[in-house]
């Protein structure tokens, strides 16, 4: 357990629409309280796997679990790295889009009729105010992950690039993804309810509300792109070595995955 301070609390600036999360910074550490079920857990489980993927390590943000205690309560929740130097800025799409334009990101898109439209219109944006050539790419690889882990709260606040000193762009880490794997057992998928049942009813954010229409498009357009090579036996060793969680959660999350890994078996090599 870690016990953390009020001057460690941090205001989350990207508010997401499933609330906002408890969150510190205290030597260089990244701390997130859970807040509407097991988010941390979400995050651990996904990032691990992400171990066992052709994406390279500095593509994504790994977690790991951790119980926190902040002023009088107890939380589960997660814990990482802050994975950019104190002078480097993280920019949200959709604080970059508004610097631009004067205008948001999320309602233009969303004026747009044809998810391929908006699709291209977001990369072809980013590519121009930042000069990231691979933006496509990028954005591939970010539907392809959010549809397999179910992420549905992958929106204009938490796509990101990064700024240095010098004015000068570089692609940001995955991040946050804490509301996949039906983590949201307060408002959304109580842990009561069949898994098969629940997930008829996750819809994405980025460009619709259908993880398929837009994972197709985007691999259409700029490739599919990522590849996972784990099995029943990785699922269950990382679900064993976590402390925290109980393991009803567990069970549910490696109901989870193979569930999708049946679905979506062009991802696996």
């Amino acid at each position: 357990m870690v016990e953390l301070f009020e001057q460690d609390n941090k205001t989350n600036e990207r508010q997401s629409s499933k609330g906002n999360q408890l969150k510190w910074l205290s030597n260089e550490t990244w701390y997130k309280a859970d807040y509407t079920g097991y988010e941390g857990m979400a995050e651990y489980v996904t990032s691990n796997l992400l171990q066992f993927s052709n994406l390279n390590e500095e593509e994504y943000i790994l977690y790991n679990t951790e119980e926190i205690h902040y002023k009088y309560q107890t939380y589960t929740g997660c814990t990482s790295m802050n994975f950019f130097p104190k002078d480097w800025q993280l920019i949200t799409l959709e604080r970059l889009f508004q610097s631009f334009y004067g205008q948001s990101l999320n309602k233009s898109i969303y004026q747009i009729e044809k998810v391929e439209n908006r699709i291209r219109f977001l990369v072809e944006q980013t590519i121009r105010i930042t000069g990231l050539e691979g933006f496509g790419a990028y954005i591939s690889k970010m539907l392809a992950l959010d549809a397999f882990f179910l992420n549905e709260d992958r929106h204009t606040h938490n796509i990101a690039v990064l700024m240095d000193p010098d004015g000068a762009y570089h692609y940001c880490p995955f991040f946050d993804n804490g509301a996949a794997l039906l983590s949201d057992t307060t408002m959304d998928y109580p842990m009561d309810r069949a898994v098969e049942n629940l997930l008829e009813h996750v819809t994405s954010k980025t460009f619709c509300p259908d993880f398929d229409e837009q994972l197709d498009v985007a691999e259409r357009l700029y490739g599919q792109l990522v590849k996972f090579n784990f099995g029943e036996k990785e699922v269950q060793t990382l679900l064993s070595q976590e402390p925290y969680y109980p393991e009803e959660i567990k069970e549910r999350i490696q109901n989870i995955l193979l569930m999708q890994k049946r679905k979506y078996q062009y991802f696996f090599r």
